[in-house]
């Protein structure tokens, strides 16, 4: 997903010589959509978007407040030729969004910015019209932005941490420590017989004893 911010004082779209959206003072912003684009990149856009620190405080220092901040107009226009490549001199736009899925895409970005911030200050043009954009930039100030992620493969689903066993790891460490000294864990019911078989053979031991002392008085 790439967005190219140009900072304007005003900005408006025409579709057959009619204006159909139009905004004073904020930001005019052309959106592409890639075929790897997904959720995480739409609210990753809508945070640059709401954050970005492009106008002057109260003081007159620079770079400091944001659309948010003073309450600014946004205008998003469709834009798939930010995805374009040459090949000699002319443009390939296969790496941008088939038609169907960028609409659908593309508009849930428009809502998702407009739940975000305040709906009645989020203007769009129409996807996929022949549009004439009239951009007034103020400055000029022009940004280009696009999510640093990781390739969506490559995104671990989020979850509660694993619990660690303890008594598994302790199985294991007495197990290697086992191992280590050259001799193997004898399983828990085998020590068991073992101690019990043990006490019995002293308990006989002890009655033969007694048996052959009281015979010799």
């Amino acid at each position: 997903m790439r967005g190219l911010v140009q900072r304007v004082t005003r900005a408006s779209v025409e579709v057959g010589g009619v204006t159909i959206s139009s905004i004073d003072r904020g930001i005019c912003v052309l959106i592409g959509i890639t075929q790897v684009d997904h959720k995480q990149d739409r609210e990753w856009m809508v945070r640059k978007l709401l954050n970005l620190r492009l106008w002057e405080d109260e003081k007159g220092n620079g770079w400091v407040k944001s659309v948010s901040d003073l309450g600014l107009e946004i205008l998003c226009v469709s834009q798939f030729t930010l995805y374009g490549i040459l090949k000699g001199n002319k443009p390939d736009f296969h790496m941008a969004l088939t038609h169907e899925k960028s609409k659908v895409f593309y508009q849930m970005f428009v809502d998702e910015l407009r739940k975000a911030y305040k709906p009645e200050r989020v203007k769009d043009g129409e996807f996929g019209a022949d549009m004439q954009v009239h951009i007034q930039n103020d400055g000029p100030v022009t940004l280009y932005l696009e999510p640093n992620l990781p390739p969506p493969k490559e995104r671990k689903p989020q979850g509660p941490p694993k619990k660690s066993k303890a008594k598994d790891s302790g199985s294991a460490a007495t197990a290697s420590a086992a191992t280590a000294s050259g001799g193997a864990e004898p399983p828990t019911e085998g020590v068991a017989a073992m101690a019990l078989s043990n006490e019995a053979a002293k308990g006989e031991a002890v009655a033969a004893t007694a048996a052959a002392t009281d015979g010799s008085s």
